[in-house]
C-alpha cells in the first residue's frame, strides 16, 4: 500500500511515534476507561475460540503493518478482551480501574527501567524503600527488608524458601544436602502453591503433612499437634533441644490471621510457638484505606442481607471479610431440598449460569465447589465503584438467566 505509513521503527520519525501514542491513548481512554467502565456496556464480547482467531487475524507475518492497521488491532484486541474494570465483573479477587494506578503505569511503563540499583532507577528505588517501609508498619514491624511478588504463589515459595534459609542458612552455600528431613505443615484448605513449592525447593510433596480444617476453613489446633507428634514419631522434628532443634513450617490463609472468630489461630500460634517452629503467616491490614474497607463491608452486608431475603438464593456460610459464597436455586429445586439428587442437581446450576452470563456479555462470576458443598457462586466485594444497584443487578440477573432450570 503506497500511502500507508511504515511500521514505526529506529527511523527518528518523532512526528509519526508521537502521533500513533496519541492515537493509542485515545482508542484506550474510549474504550475501556470510558465503555469498559460503563454498566450499560457488556463484560465481555463473547466469541468461540475459532471464530475469535479469524477477527483477530493472528499471524504472526514477516512484514510489517501500517499504522491504520495497528490501531484497528488495538480496538480489536479491547472489543473481544474481558472489561475487569467493568462494575458488573465480579470473577476474581481484582477488579475495576483506578485512574491514579493506570497513571502510575503508564509513567513505570514509558521509563521502562528496572530496580536494579539507585543509579538506573534513583526515584523507584526510593519509592520501593518507603512502601516496604509502610507495608511492614501495617504489620507491627519497625525493621526489616521486603520484596514485591508477582502473585500468591511466588510469595509462598518465597516464604517457604526464607523460613528454611533461617533455619538453615548453610542451604544457601551448601544447598540440599545442608538439610535433615523437613516438614512442613499447612491446612488442607492451603493453596496448591504450596506443595508445588515444596517440590520446587526440593522438600517434596512427601514433606508437606496436611492438617485438618473446620467448615470454615480454619486450621484444627488438635490436628496440628496429632501432626507434630506424627513427625515427631518419624524423627522429622526434635523437641527444642538447643541449637539441634529442627524447625517445622506452618502456613494458614490470611483471612484467618486478619479475622478470626474462634481463637483457633491463636491457638495454633501459640502451638507453633512453644515447639519454635517457623511460623509463616499471611496477613492483611491497614490505614488510611478506611473508606474503601468501610464500603467494601458495607455492600458484603447488603448483598448477604439481599440473599436471605430471597427464596432463590442460599448462603454457603456467613461471610469472611468480603468473600460471600451462595447458591442460586432454581424453581425446579426450591422444594426439593432433602431429596436424594438435590446436591447433584444443585452443583450443575452454576456451570450453566456462568455460561449464560458470559455470552450475553452481562457479567461474570465465579464458581466453585468446596469439599462436600457442590458448586457455588463466591462474590468478592472489591471493585471501588460497586454499587447497591450492582448488587441488585447480579441476583437479579441470576434469577433471570436460571428461571427454566
Amino acid at each position: 500500500m503506497a500511502d500507508s505509513k511504515p511500521l514505526l521503527s529506529l527511523d527518528g520519525d518523532a512526528v509519526a511515534a508521537e502521533a500513533l501514542l496519541q492515537n493509542v491513548f485515545g482508542i484506550v481512554v474510549d474504550e475501556v476507561i470510558r465503555k469498559g467502565t460503563s454498566a450499560s456496556e457488556k463484560v465481555c464480547e463473547w466469541k468461540e475460540p475459532e471464530e475469535l482467531k479469524q477477527l483477530l487475524d493472528l499471524e504472526l507475518r514477516n512484514e510489517g503493518e501500517s499504522q491504520e492497521q495497528i490501531l484497528e488491532r488495538c480496538r480489536a484486541v479491547i472489543r473481544y478482551s474481558v472489561k475487569t474494570c467493568h462494575p458488573r465483573f465480579f470473577n476474581q479477587l481484582f477488579s475495576g480501574l483506578d485512574p491514579h494506578a493506570l497513571a502510575g503505569r503508564i509513567v513505570t511503563e514509558s521509563l521502562n527501567t528496572s530496580q536494579y540499583t539507585y543509579e538506573i532507577a534513583p526515584v523507584f528505588v526510593l519509592m520501593e524503600e518507603e512502601v516496604l517501609k509502610k507495608l511492614r508498619a501495617l504489620v507491627g514491624w519497625s525493621s526489616g527488608d521486603g520484596v514485591f511478588c508477582p502473585g500468591g504463589s511466588i510469595s509462598n515459595m518465597y516464604a517457604v524458601n526464607l523460613a528454611r534459609y533461617q533455619r538453615y542458612p548453610d542451604c544457601k552455600q551448601r544447598g540440599l544436602r545442608a538439610l535433615p528431613p523437613l516438614a512442613l505443615f499447612t491446612s488442607k484448605e492451603c493453596h496448591y502453591s504450596i506443595e508445588k513449592g515444596a517440590a520446587f525447593l526440593g522438600l517434596g510433596t512427601d514433606s508437606v503433612r496436611m492438617v485438618k480444617a473446620d467448615e470454615r476453613g480454619k486450621m484444627i489446633p488438635e490436628d496440628l499437634e496429632r501432626q507434630i507428634g506424627l513427625a515427631e514419631a518419624e524423627n522429622l522434628l526434635k523437641r527444642c533441644h538447643g541449637s539441634q532443634a529442627s524447625y517445622l513450617f506452618q502456613q494458614d490463609k490470611f483471612y484467618d490471621v486478619a479475622l478470626d472468630t474462634g481463637d483457633k489461630v491463636v491457638q495454633c500460634g501459640r502451638r507453633v510457638d512453644c515447639l519454635k517452629l517457623w511460623l509463616m503467616w499471611k496477613a492483611q491490614g491497614g490505614q488510611g484505606l478506611e473508606r474503601r474497607v468501610d464500603q467494601a463491608f458495607a455492600l458484603a452486608r447488603y448483598l448477604v442481607e439481599e440473599l436471605k431475603k430471597r427464596e432463590a438464593f442460599e448462603l454457603v456460610m456467613e461471610p469472611e471479610f468480603v468473600n460471600v459464597c451462595f447458591w442460586y436455586v432454581p424453581p425446579s429445586l426450591q422444594e426439593k431440598k432433602g431429596s436424594p439428587d438435590y446436591g447433584e442437581r444443585l452443583a450443575k446450576v452454576a456451570p450453566v449460569l456462568k455460561e449464560r452470563m458470559v455470552r450475553k456479555g452481562s457479567m461474570m462470576i465465579g464458581y466453585q465447589p468446596h469439599g462436600t458443598r457442590g458448586n457455588f457462586f463466591r462474590m468478592v466485594v472489591a471493585n471501588p465503584v460497586l454499587t447497591r444497584a450492582d448488587m441488585d443487578f447480579l441476583l437479579n440477573e441470576l434469577e433471570r438467566l436460571g428461571q427454566d432450570l
